[in-house]
């Protein structure tokens, strides 16, 4: 049924309107290709709120492929709330390397501690709640609830939106996210909410290969900057220069990094002033 021509269904809607047929028939084929062709990751296998925080965290901005892995290892070495809570920050950052924005390591650190001391050990249940926390938005806070809790929630994440454009926007350049968000309120399978936004993501994740184009109709589509030369790749190699050699100089720096000093200055300043790093008579270390 996934291979039903698009023509149809767009015909469907344009005559039905977002009736219960068009409803179910969207469903339908988002659901027969997920059963069949769904994407298997060691954090969907066995779900815990802890392990779907500390999946959400990793994700964003980073590829799925990637994350997998070092979820595991990431797991493996800090299992709970409060093994993450009690580790020190050097330790977490180390098992982060290889993810990128590692404020997403501190932040996910203390969250821990947050739900250690103000929340009995529980991860809250409540968008509201956790988007008080570091480094959770709207998006996160609800994918959170939704593949924890299995409650319903409504988010547009970059494959939800190719789903959607792709379904209920034919030969549109400038859809708007409040268009698809009302879509996704009526159509979202608030019985069983996990499933249906793997199964979403999972359908986006196909269309990205046969339509790579669909996102760039959004109106919110913003080209994505090159990381290479980037204060973000600068930032990731100091930060795992120190990492590695526990202290290190800042003229050792100069020598291993292929950067301006300006720029190397201006990196180990930020990130002295976000907490990674302490430097004392040019001796850079990670703060404790």
């Amino acid at each position: 049924m996934f291979y039903i021509l698009i023509s149809e269904f767009h015909n469907l809607y344009k005559q039905k309107g977002l009736s219960d047929q068009v409803i179910k028939k969207f469903r339908d084929i988002i659901y027969e290709y997920y059963h069949k062709k769904g994407r298997k990751f060691p954090f969907r296998d066995k779900i815990s709120p802890y392990y779907v925080l500390v999946s959400e965290i990793m994700l964003q901005q980073t590829q799925t492929s990637r994350v997998s892995q070092k979820f595991l290892d990431f797991i493996k070495k800090f299992p709970n709330f409060n093994a993450l809570a009690n580790a020190e920050l050097d330790d977490v950052l180390k098992e982060w390397q290889g993810l990128g924005y590692n404020r997403r390591a501190v932040a996910l650190k203390n969250i821990s501690d947050m739900v250690i001391n103000e929340y009995n050990g529980q991860l809250p249940e409540e968008v509201k709640i956790l988007k008080t926390f570091p480094q959770i938005g709207h998006n996160t806070a609800s994918s959170i609830v939704s593949f924890a809790f299995n409650k319903p929630t409504f988010f547009i994440e970059t494959n939800i939106r190719r789903v959607y454009i792709y379904f209920f926007f034919p030969g549109r350049d400038d859809v708007d996210d409040k268009e698809i968000m009302e879509l996704l309120q009526k159509t979202t399978d608030t019985q069983n909410p996990r499933k249906w936004y793997y199964a979403l993501m999972d359908y986006g994740v196909m269309l990205k290969k046969s339509h790579p184009g669909l996102n760039k109709r959004s109106k919110h589509y913003r080209k994505q900057k090159k990381f290479k030369g980037s204060t973000r790749q600068l930032r990731g190699k100091v930060l795992k220069l120190v990492l590695e050699k526990s202290e290190i100089n800042l003229e050792a720096l100069y020598q291993k990094l292929n950067f301006e000093k300006k720029k190397i200055n201006e990196v180990v300043s930020q990130l002295e002033k976000e907490g990674f790093l302490t430097m004392k008579d040019r001796i850079i270390i990670v703060s404790k």
